[in-house]
């Protein structure tokens, strides 16, 4: 089962649950073994005789769990789900599940406020991985084939570059195109290109529109778009209570670490910001209260890679480093600065964990081994 499993089906006794997440990161696999311990249905809206029994309401009152998948790409989903619960949710549990930000899509249609639970479905990580592989093996896969069921558990790199040029395509050429009303799917397709070269560094959206000959306007839409379709996830900067901080631009990271260039440092960086990130909207998700993840850079250059706050408070301060154990200035000068309640710096190569000043010095695999979805 994955990680969110547990939490989904004791919401469904409450409320609708909604799934969002990246495509092919294992939604319906998930929907389908949850109907696999109980009475349902599930309905694709892809598929056409699927599509005309949702809009008929033709199933059965039986039918403890109704699950509706790519719901999203009818234009009026969500005035016709609130229908649907609103009459007859006092019968059926209701799962909606889709490859967009379904918390945040806007195609008209009355409010669901307080009618639903909303989780974000991750690929797999350090903490998470379904087969029976060493830690070792597991952050090598992650490192080379990306968490994703399909390539993830294949571990066959030859399959792993198959898959994702075709699930790229898919995302582009079908869900954009279905979603957006844009044109210039290959200007998109270029500004992909040039992100995953900047991994870690600061995305300047006047910079990218003048490489791509796109006005900046256009370049900040497009990158809303891809969150939107879960291929990137933007990490904003921390400024508040660093009198020196100035106002950067965000960065940049992919929910398939695959999909970033195949540099260690680089993809390494970008493998401990999705687990952060899985992370976090769980705990957004499960507990209410808001998280974000941020970064810190001052006139002076200090640097830190990811600050996590909890309702705007300063949780932890985290660098990361492939295989530089020495401990990062800038992460003790803010240590200092910010008293956070924990200060962590995660090596990749590691030998031997040890404190100094306050601060764990760790290897991904201890920082990562007791996730909160065990805790629940």
């Amino acid at each position: 089962m994955r990680y969110i499993t547990a939490a989904i089906q004791q919401d469904l006794q409450k409320k609708m649950v909604f799934i969002g997440g990246p495509r092919q990161v294992g939604k319906t696999t998930l929907a389908k073994k949850l109907l696999s311990t109980t009475n349902g249905r599930y309905f694709n809206w892809d598929y056409d005789q699927d599509r005309h029994n949702i809009l008929e309401h033709k199933w059965s009152h039986n039918d403890d769990l109704l699950i509706f998948d790519e719901l999203h790409k009818f234009p009026r989903w969500k005035s016709w789900i609130k229908g649907v619960y609103d009459v007859v949710g006092n019968e059926h549990s209701i799962l909606v599940t889709g490859s967009a930000r379904l918390d945040v899509y806007r195609r008209g249609g009355d409010s669901l406020l307080g009618r639903y639970h909303y989780w974000r479905l991750h690929p797999f990580t350090l903490d998470e991985a379904p087969v029976d592989l060493n830690q070792y093996e597991i952050f090598d896969r992650l490192m080379t084939l990306g968490g994703f069921p399909e390539p993830f558990l294949s571990g066959n790199l030859r399959e792993s570059r198959r898959w994702k040029r075709e699930r790229f395509n898919r995302v582009l050429r079908e869900d954009i195109r279905d979603l957006e009303s844009i044109k210039n799917i290959q200007g998109i397709s270029l500004l992909v290109d040039l992100l995953r070269t900047r991994v870690g560094g600061m995305i300047v959206v006047s910079n990218l529109a003048q490489d791509l000959q796109v006005a900046p306007q256009t370049v900040k839409s497009w990158l809303e778009i891809l969150e939107r379709m879960y291929l990137i996830f933007r990490v904003l900067p921390y400024t508040q209570s660093i009198p020196r901080a100035i106002l950067k631009p965000a960065k940049v990271y992919f929910f398939d670490n695959a999909d970033t260039i195949d540099e260690k440092g680089a993809r390494f960086e970008n493998l401990i910001a999705t687990t952060l990130l899985k992370r976090l909207h769980y705990l957004e998700d499960y507990e209410g209260y808001r998280y974000e993840l941020r970064y810190i850079r001052d006139k002076e250059g200090r640097e830190i890679d990811f600050v996590i706050l909890k309702e705007g408070i300063i949780e932890e301060l985290i660098e990361v480093k492939y295989s530089d154990d020495k401990l990062s200035k800038s992460l003790n000068y803010y240590a200092k600065k910010l008293e956070a309640k924990k200060t962590t710096q995660i090596v990749a190569n590691l030998k031997q964990a040890y404190d100094k000043n306050g601060i764990s010095i760790t290897n991904p695999f201890l920082y990562f081994s007791n996730p909160p979805w065990l805790k629940n």
